[in-house]
């Protein structure tokens, strides 16, 4: 696993240990990153189910000014650190052990808002349809901002087309769905 492009082009990342996380392959982060970007003039992103972090680190690399990142589990928050401390990215960026939805909550009250908001939770175990509703009930996202959903091929995620634009929706390899939502 490493970070597509950007200022820290071709630096490896760490995986999370385990098998409880799935990373995004190098092939789909930079197809995805190529439509919703592929390059950022600033911003902030918010990585929620961050894993090791990649798809986050990888928005950094390519423009973002700020990343929060948050995990429930204590191996990806572990990992999530050593890859900010490995690319000495720890002063634009901060790490969260905690649920989904109490991350949104937590991120609305201190008035955050962000640019590019990103899904890639383990498959079947959450709500896309509620978390995006929540982003947008919570004001937490800023005008014509990005929300990238990872999920199982057949699955389709429910949005409100008066609020977004459909960017893209592809399968890849059969395995992985992608749905990129832009906000109007």
């Amino acid at each position: 696993m490493r970070v597509i492009a950007g200022v820290h082009k071709g630096r490896q990342l760490k995986a999370v240990p385990g098998k409880s996380t799935r990373p995004t392959t190098d092939k789909v982060k930079e197809a995805i990153f190529q439509r919703m970007g592929p390059f950022f003039d600033g911003g902030s992103v918010l990585d929620l189910f961050a894993g090791s972090g990649s798809l986050g680190i990888e928005a950094l690399s390519r423009g973002m000014e700020f990343g929060i990142f948050v995990d429930k589990h204590p191996k990806a928050i572990h990992t999530i650190d050593e890859n900010l401390r490995l690319l000495k990215l720890e002063d634009c960026t901060e790490v969260y052990r905690a649920e989904a939805s109490r991350a949104l909550q937590a991120t609305a009250e201190r008035e955050l808002k962000f640019d590019l908001l990103l899904l890639d939770p383990p498959y079947g175990k959450v709500d896309y349809e509620q978390i995006i509703r929540d982003s947008l009930k919570l004001d937490i996202l800023n005008q014509s901002a990005i929300i990238y959903c990872e999920h199982e091929p057949a699955e389709s995620i429910p949005f409100d087309q008066q609020q977004f634009t459909l960017v893209k929706q592809d399968n890849y390899g059969g395995t992985i769905g992608i749905t990129i939502l832009q906000k109007n």
